[in-house]
């Protein structure tokens, strides 16, 4: 309010998911209003993971069990969409960041016509820059499995430790040697009672002997360790893309991820007619996605790594900015 009244701009973008501002200065300052939605303050998923029942990271359990709670919830958050979409079709221009962005947008928002993907901007050239590495790791002599997020629930580690236990089940007799790293920011004491407990869980399961936790990596660390994977996991449900996901791509590991949204719909999909990765959403099915990865002939797994690595092309720097340009071209006249 302060800027819109000290100073009225002629263009207003929203890129930090404050549609609520955006009637704002339509109405009262007169901008012109673009948006670039990265993940829908609410979407259609939430509403029906409430109307289910559904405990979830954001759905607490003790609300999930009552019915009044949930039947309250789902009120709010009926009318909390209804505002949502209200006040997000303001915009001139919407643009959103993956295909799961967009469906949920287009339900809330209802202005099809108006919303456009432009995929977020990755640094594809920068882990992309060497060539493919040969695998397993040189260093450790082990096939390193990578996983890249932060240490939030929704992230889902304790479905990967879960996973890498039943895979070392199924190497038993194998001469393969293998090496869960879980590479993520730590940013609070949150965070880290979080690792806390996946530590405990990785003694639980006695498989802490094969598990590796790197916080806080640095940039040249993250990208020695990606380059250096045989496999990228990834867990998260319904990420809305996945940035993390591309990165290891560009790197060159075999990347395997959650068979849901940004994973599903854009990036882990087949490209110029062939398999750029895998998905699954299972503890036995990440498992023995895992146990074929590591089988594969070496031509063959490095055929599918360099695929994948062109493919994530379509997402970098030069990419975002061309469509960016395109797409709000049309507020500057």
């Amino acid at each position: 309010m302060e800027a819109l009244l000290k100073f009225t701009p002629d263009l207003y973008i929203d890129s930090m998911g404050y549609a609520f501002t955006l009637p704002l200065f339509r109405w009262f300052g007169g901008c012109r209003v673009g948006c670039y939605v990265h993940y829908p303050t609410i979407s259609t998923d939430m509403l029906g993971r409430v109307s289910q029942r559904e405990a979830a990271f954001n759905n607490a359990a003790f609300i999930a069990r009552s019915s009044t709670l949930s039947a309250g919830k789902l009120i709010y958050y009926r009318l909390f969409a209804y505002v949502y979409g209200l006040f997000g079709r303001r915009a001139d221009v919407i643009m959103v960041n993956s295909s799961w962005t967009k469906d949920h947008i287009v339900s809330l928002w209802k202005v099809p016509q108006r919303t456009s993907v432009v995929y977020p901007p990755c640094d594809t050239s920068g882990f992309s820059s060497n060539e493919l590495c040969t695998l397993p790791d040189r260093a450790s002599k082990k096939h390193l499995i990578v996983s890249v997020a932060q240490f939030r629930p929704e992230k889902n580690h304790a479905l990967q430790l879960r996973a890498f236990t039943q895979l070392l089940t199924l190497l038993k007799g194998s001469e393969l040697e293998v090496e869960l790293v879980l590479v993520g920011g730590c940013r609070n004491d949150g965070d880290q009672e979080r690792v806390d407990v996946l530590r405990a869980l990785a003694r639980e399961l006695r498989i802490d002997r094969h598990v590796r936790f790197e916080l806080n990596a640095s940039y040249d660390k993250l990208r020695q360790l990606l380059c250096s994977a045989t496999i990228g996991l990834h867990t998260m449900v319904n990420e809305h893309f996945g940035i993390g996901v591309v990165e290891c791509m560009a790197a060159g590991s075999v990347t395997l991820a959650h068979d849901s949204a940004g994973p599903q719909m854009d990036i882990v999909v087949d490209w110029m007619g062939k398999k750029t990765g895998y998905r699954s959403d299972t503890v036995d099915g990440y498992a023995h996605n895992m146990l074929e990865i590591l089988s594969m002939p070496d031509a063959d797994r490095d055929a599918l790594r360099q695929h994948a690595r062109l493919s994530v092309r379509r997402f970098d720097d030069k990419t975002f900015a061309g469509e960016f340009i395109s797409q709000t071209e049309c507020l500057f006249r």
